[in-house]
This record gives C-alpha cells, structure tokens and sequence, in this order.
C-alpha cells in the first residue's frame, strides 16, 4: 500500500524545467544577506522595507529568469506562497484578537507545561496555529524574567516544530504529503520519534530553565517565585477567534478531503487562501480594536515574514529544480539517508517543498529495498519536522515567533546564534533519534 501511494506521490509539475547549478546562486546570495546583514547593519535591516529591498534584489530576478524558462513553476510557486502566507497571516491576526487576562505562571514547571501543551496542540491546529496562540501569553507570562532567550529558543524547537508530527494538520510537510496521497492517519505511525523527541527538549528545558531561574532568584532582591506568579484568575477576551480558530482548522480539512479530490492543487490551494483572508477579515471586523491594543498586536512581525520570505519562495525555485533533476543520482537507499538529506535541505529551503522533493525522489529505490518505504517516508517525515527547527527560515512559524518575541522586548539571537543553540541542543538528540530508530 505504501509502495502504492510512495509512487504516486509526486508533485505536479515535479519533472519541470532543468537549472542550471549556478541558478542557485541568488537563493544563497539571500541566505547569507538574512544571515549577515543583522549582524553588519543591525538598525538598517531593522526596518521592514530594508528587508523588502533585499528580498526583492535576490527574488525578482530570478523570478524573471524562471518565468522565462519555466512559467509553470513560477505560477505553482505563487500559489504555494499565497497560500503559506494566507495561512500564516490567518493565525497571525485570529490569535492576536484572543486577549489572556491574568497571567501564566512564569515558574519552569509552569513554562515547561506550556511547551507541553504547545506541543499537543500543533498536531489540531499546526504547528503555526499554536505557536501564534501561545507566544503571547508565554511572553507575558515570563515578563519577570531576565533570562528569556532560552524559553522562545525552545519554543520555537518544540511548539513551531518538533510537536507538530502526528497528524497532515501539525505541519505543512505532512498536510503536502497528504494532499499527494499518504492516508491521513499514517502520521500517528510517528508516536515514538516524537514522544523521544519533544520528550527530551521538554526535559532539558525544564532542567535548564530551572538552573536559570534558581540564579535569577538568588541575584533578585525580590521574591522571584511570588513575583511570576499569577495574582488574578485566568480569563479570555475575543473568544470568538477561538470559533475562527477552528474555521480555519475546517477550511484545511475541507481543502484537503473535498476540494483537492475534486478539482485539483490548484483549486484546493485558492480555496484555502481566499478563505484564510476572508476569516482574517472576520476577526478584524469582530475583535474590538481594545482587545488588540491590549494584546499589543502588531502587524510589523507578519509583514517581516511576508516581504522575506516572498523572496525565499522565488529564489528557492532553481534550488529545488536542482535537486529533483539530480536527487536520483545522489544514491540514497538507507532510511537514515533521507532522514539527514530531507532534514539538512529543510533547514534552508523551507521543509514543505523540500518533504516533497524527496518524497517523488523515494519512487527511484530499487526493488531491494522496497520493503523499507515505511521507514524511508517515516525518515522523510521526521526529517522535515525536526530539522526545520535547525534555522529560522526552516518552518514558517519560526521568524514570526523570533519577530513577535523581538517586538516584546527579547533579544533574540542572530541567525547563526540561533543555529549554534540549534547546534548544541537539536543536533545530539536527531544523532540519538537515528541510532534509535533509522540505523
């Protein structure tokens, strides 16, 4: 069956137009500008329309050169990046009308039962959906503290990520993978490589957090636990995102189940996008403008998303036409192949297209291990998911929380500081998850 299914899973249009290697260039061009240029010239890229400029400098030629060589690929990337960030800018203003009166207990227990939570809850409204929703509560929740990188860093490791690989809805990899013919309850196949993982970013986490917190009480003149806990009952305001909230849930299931059968990709992707704006749309006109003053809602994080990764999209493009036209010839054959081809590629390329890429390039196995398609799409799956915690720009989720977190006073790390705490923590337990699981 899942032979069956490996074989049909490859993307409209996955044959495309061949590349040339140096087409590449552009997208690590970009890469390396998102890299740099917060490091070279911290207040220039601070502001939006400077990294409008430099996406735009690294995308619009490319999508030029591509509308030129392949129109079709550009036409089916627009569509995927309309429907990333309609999906994204969704979440983005539903969770900012959703006001959490009172305030979580700052304490590493409490911090570590929201990273809990988060990680349950990306399996029923994605990985995004449950990040957009807790950040803010875990942010005020946490204003005490002094010692805030470490709790977004594994936020973003846990609840952008790793928590959302049990179900297509968790993470845009496996809602693709979906969409081209994986049952959708295959993904709960993915229980252990999940428990082992976000079971140990929640113990290191609550371990560290403690550390921090006990050396925190004891240069504070304060009492630091009285101090994070909450002194008032917890109640909500624009509850009615919460009915939003699942519309939005809907309108996934209903692309994927109803409308794509149906009327194809394409039709599925237009469905999903005009309906994310128009629940969008809703919650503005819904929310009272108080409720988001209080929340202090702001739409410079969504259009940093928005303008960055518009040109990630487009210059990816060549990237990814690359690796389908010579993935064949890399040899894969081993599970644990694809775990680190899928996952290293995922951190950089955005994980959606990359699980794609590699999920039509598992059709090319040869015949003797064809017994092994169900650890081959288990370790491109988990590939995806977990690696995309490695970078920023891996998952969607991942720069709107880094921007959210920024806007409330965090000093977040650098895109290489970010990576070497990835370095550190990520890469020993996706180490342990393959001698475990993939060797």
């Amino acid at each position: 069956m899942v032979a069956g299914f490996l074989m049909a899973c490859a993307p409209a249009g996955a044959a495309g137009v061949e590349m040339p290697l140096w087409s590449v260039a552009p997208f690590v061009g970009l890469l390396l500008s998102i890299a740099f240029l917060p490091l070279a010239a911290p207040h220039w890229w601070h502001e939006n329309k400077h990294k409008a400029i430099v996406s735009l400098a690294f995308g619009v030629p490319v999508g030029i050169y591509v509308a030129i060589r392949d129109p079709h690929a550009l036409v089916h990337t627009g569509l995927e990046y309309l429907a990333f960030v309609s999906l994204l800018g969704a979440l983005f203003v539903i969770s900012g009308g959703v006001r959490v009166r009172g305030a979580l207990a700052g304490t590493p227990l409490g911090n570590t039962a929201v990273l809990a939570l988060g990680a349950v809850l990306a399996n029923f409204v994605g990985t995004t959906g449950a990040a957009m929703l807790l950040i803010r509560p875990y942010l005020k929740a946490n204003a005490h503290r002094r010692s805030r990188v470490h709790q977004i860093v594994f936020f973003i490791f846990i609840v952008a990520n790793c928590g959302g690989c049990l179900t297509p809805l968790g993470d845009p990899p496996l809602f693709l993978g979906f969409l081209n013919g994986v049952p959708f309850q295959w993904t709960l196949r993915l229980w252990p490589q999940w428990l082992v993982m976000v079971g140990a970013l929640l113990v290191i986490f609550n371990l560290y957090d403690q550390y921090r917190f006990v050396r925190e009480d004891l240069a504070s003149r304060k009492d630091l636990v009285r101090e994070v806990q909450s002194r008032k009952p917890i109640s909500m305001e624009g509850t009615l995102n919460l009915v939003l909230l699942l519309g939005v849930m809907g309108t996934v299931l209903a692309g994927g189940f109803l409308v794509h059968p149906r009327w194809g990709e394409t039709a599925a992707q237009l469905f999903q996008s005009m309906t994310m704006i128009g629940l969008a749309a809703l919650s503005l006109a819904l929310t009272s403008s108080r409720v988001r003053r209080d929340n202090e809602f702001s739409w410079h994080p969504f259009v940093e998303v928005m303008v960055l990764f518009a040109g990630i999209f487009a210059a990816m493009i060549p990237a990814l036409a690359v690796l389908k036209a010579k993935g064949p010839e890399f040899g894969f054959s081993a599970s644990w192949h694809f775990l680190w081809a899928t996952g290293s590629l995922s951190a950089f390329l955005d994980n959606a297209p990359t699980y794609l890429a590699f999920l039509s390039m598992a059709q090319f196995l040869p015949d003797q291990v064809a017994g092994t398609t169900h650890a081959v799409l288990t370790a491109i799956s988990c590939g995806a998911v977990f690696f995309g915690a490695a970078t920023y720009i891996g998952n969607g989720p991942n720069f709107m929380v880094k921007a959210i977190a920024e806007h409330a006073g965090v000093r977040m790390p650098s895109f290489f500081g970010y990576s070497a705490w990835a370095a550190v923590i990520l890469l020993p337990l996706l180490v342990a998850v393959t001698l475990i699981f993939f060797k």
